[in-house]
């Protein structure tokens, strides 16, 4: 079942990002040759007007083949074909048009992500409360002597008449921790009464168990109503979609720097792991994972290398600038070295993925 859900949401993401080049080309009179669901072989296909729409044997996703995508492949085309069909070719398209086709893909995943993450705002979503909050109380504890009670949310403490505030769960984790064995006053609010109660952390805490002994969390849950959750769910997905930019940039000075990257990366295979631990929290947790991969897949896509949506946004701002088509040699063989990069890497990070596993 992992598997299949893995399959699905990668498909689902890759089929975005190709409708989004499919529909921008439609608009500025590409031909698009076919449209394809999964890759080659293909099992069977379906022609409308131009386009072939296929059924391909390898479920991963699916591809958009554009008429004239490189200058060669128009070179190799018989006279009258190449006449008749060059109007409708990439390569002979507007800069600006070339830029729509190429930001569309990336376009398309960044709205997929919006879109689920307005959809998750409405199922309710947890937010930093500012105040740590009781899940649950252990018995025979220093919370359970003290009356504390779930649902109870601690705001700030008192030692030695000095005022701490308390806004997350690390803020009172540390506090009990440093002032064990010593009588703290906790300021708590329980249903909007407040009041005080004088409580001593333990020392010597038993196995698995804080200071207090209480299930704490600094985090409530929030849910958005419909015609709010675009507005807030946008906020968010630009807000992780430059946390994804920050990342990366900070990676790749790391890389070039010798230095061992703060992040860690995964492939395929480790992404099916997530996958894996998605499903057992359910449909939402699933379709998170599927929101951040599909802003991570627009980001990584933008990445200003051959073979590459962004890559490939170079050439055209080049051309745009220029008044004049890359050299198209040039542009053949760095399209050529980035794949083989870009397979190598995959490669290389889908073996450390496996070497995660046997760890």
């Amino acid at each position: 079942m992992s598997i299949l859900i893995f399959l699905l949401v990668l498909s689902i993401l890759v089929l975005v990002h190709e409708l989004g080049h499919f529909i921008a080309a439609k608009k500025n009179g590409v031909l698009v040759e076919e449209f394809g669901i999964g890759f080659p072989p293909r099992l069977f296909g379906i022609k409308i007007k131009e386009t072939i729409y296929s059924v391909n044997l390898i479920p991963l996703g699916g591809f958009v083949k554009l008429y004239g995508e490189e200058y060669e492949e128009i070179s190799q085309e018989k006279k009258d074909k190449r006449q008749r069909l060059e109007k409708k070719a990439f390569v002979y398209k507007h800069p600006w048009q070339k830029i729509v086709i190429i930001v569309a893909g990336v376009f398309g995943n960044f709205l997929l992500g919006w879109f689920l993450i307005a959809y998750l705002f409405t199922q309710g979503v947890p937010v930093p409360a500012n105040k740590v909050i009781i899940e649950k109380v252990g018995d025979k504890t220093p919370a359970k002597a003290a009356l504390l009670q779930s649902k109870d949310a601690i705001y700030k403490i008192k030692v030695d008449n000095k005022i701490y505030p308390i806004k997350t769960s690390t803020d009172l984790i540390t506090l009990t921790k440093k002032f064990a064995g010593k009588k703290i006053v906790l300021y708590v609010e329980r249903r909007k009464e407040k009041f005080q109660t004088t409580i001593i952390p333990r020392k010597n805490p038993p196995k698995n168990e804080g200071p207090l002994g209480i299930v704490i969390t600094s985090f409530v849950e929030k849910k958005y109503r419909w015609y709010q959750a675009p507005f807030y769910g946008l906020i968010y997905a630009a807000s992780i979609t430059q946390k994804i930019i920050t990342e990366l940039s900070k990676t790749f000075f790391q890389l070039l720097t010798f230095k061992k990257p703060s992040v860690d990366v995964a492939g395929p295979i480790g992404i099916a792991r997530f996958t894996s631990e998605a499903v057992k929290f359910g449909k939402n947790t699933i379709l998170e994972l599927m929101a951040l991969l599909s802003l991570n897949l627009a980001v990584v896509n933008l990445l200003p290398f051959p073979a590459l949506d962004g890559g490939r946004l170079v050439f055209a701002f080049y051309e745009l600038v220029t008044k004049k088509p890359f050299n198209k040699k040039l542009e053949k063989y760095l399209n050529l070295f980035g794949f083989i990069f870009l397979i190598t890497v995959a490669i290389l990070v889908s073996i450390n993925d496996i070497l995660k596993i046997y760890r």
